[in-house]
């Protein structure tokens, strides 16, 4: 008997040592739009309002197509068009964001590249 409640301590030292460290936070490096908000806080707060939930907390695409590129595949001006008018099964944004919303927005994702 002695040597079940030697391996009962031991195995309750261990269950609570697994415990504590689940609930411990695990550093993580900061993502695009984490190092990004300080310096383009607007663009920041709209991509993450209206375009997080398709393209992804990093801009890598999710149902939308990834926009970790966009500034080297669209100029600033076409993708004002494409968040405006929408595109395919992208929504416009037009009636839901502001025109200096929509350019704020626009050179932010112009830069990324």
């Amino acid at each position: 008997m002695p040597h079940l409640k030697k391996g009962m301590a031991l195995a309750s030292i261990a269950a609570v040592l697994l415990l504590s460290a689940c609930g411990a936070a695990v550093p993580k490096e900061p993502g695009l739009l984490d190092s990004q908000a300080a310096d383009y806080p607007e663009a920041v707060a709209l991509y993450k309002q209206s375009c997080l939930s398709c393209h992804a907390v990093n801009l890598q695409g999710r149902v939308g197509p990834g926009l970790q590129q966009a500034g080297s595949k669209f100029t600033e001006s076409e993708l004002v068009a494409l968040i405006s008018d929408g595109k395919g099964g992208m929504p416009a944004f037009k009636k839901s964001m502001t025109q200096e919303e929509i350019e704020t927005l626009a050179q932010w994702l112009a830069q990324q590249k």
